[in-house]
């Protein structure tokens, strides 16, 4: 059986990061890959898309562009405590903003919020766990629903791991759906049977050329007998594979 916790796929503690070009640097590879952040405030329970627009070493400040929804900028102005979260190539980077920042808005570049860069970030690889992907003959029914959707989105499983899913939606549904939402009706018509759990959304990506919405998302608090039908169905979906290249 395909178990989540082999040794080559353990957890590796998470790391503070302090010096100022260790922070500086992974902020700018969250910048330049526009990789998406979550921003949530102490206490509240809403949470905010943004991405880093602009990072200075030198002057060791930092911007962030607008918040989606809008009505965040109001608890920033209000000087709330927030928390940015983000990943890049696997990673997870965090930190606390406990500082003031204000709103800059540009003709030319929009609007955007400037501040300190953050003395120390949470720098956390998290375990690869194996990822497989499903033959395009053989993809799944999968469907989305919960509170936040009007109506629930139908569309297809591309590959699957212990911790998460990659989706794929006909049509362009970026603005139905939110980045950090986590949607409480997550179903997927496997083989052996209706897999139903929550789902939190980690990436999202309207492919305007194919008219498709490719979607990531992680499991959120998956009840033990679930997981173990998921690391079933990759353990299948692996041993498929092998079998494959063996063949080819």
């Amino acid at each position: 059986m395909f178990n989540a916790s082999n040794a080559e796929d353990a957890p590796q503690p998470p790391k503070v990061l302090t010096t100022p070009l260790e922070i500086a640097s992974n902020l700018r590879a969250l910048e330049k890959s526009h990789d998406p952040l979550i921003i949530t405030f102490a206490e509240r329970s809403q949470r905010f898309q943004t991405f880093l627009v602009d990072v200075n070493h030198k002057d060791a400040t930092m911007a962030l562009d607008e918040m989606i929804p809008r009505d965040g900028e109001k608890y920033l102005l209000a000087g709330e405590p927030f928390r940015v979260e983000g990943f890049h190539d696997g990673i997870r980077i965090a930190w606390e903003c406990n500082s003031m920042m204000t709103v800059v808005d540009s003709a030319d570049n929009g609007r955007s919020y400037r501040g300190d860069m953050p003395k120390e970030v949470v720098y956390h690889q998290r375990r690869n766990a194996f990822r497989a992907a499903l033959k395009l003959t053989a993809l799944v029914d999968v469907e989305i629903a919960g509170d936040k959707l009007k109506n629930s989105l139908k569309g297809k499983l591309l590959d699957i791991s212990a911790t998460g899913c990659k989706l794929r939606f006909d049509g362009d549904h970026s603005e139905v759906l939110q980045l950090g939402q986590i949607y409480e009706r997550y179903t997927a018509h496997l083989p052996f049977g209706k897999l139903t759990t929550a789902v939190e959304l980690r990436h999202l990506h309207y492919e305007e050329s194919l008219g498709i919405t490719f979607a990531g998302v992680r499991f959120h608090n998956i009840s033990a007998a679930t997981l173990r039908n998921v690391e079933n169905f990759v353990f299948q979906l692996q041993r498929e594979a092998r079998r494959f290249d063996k063949d080819d």
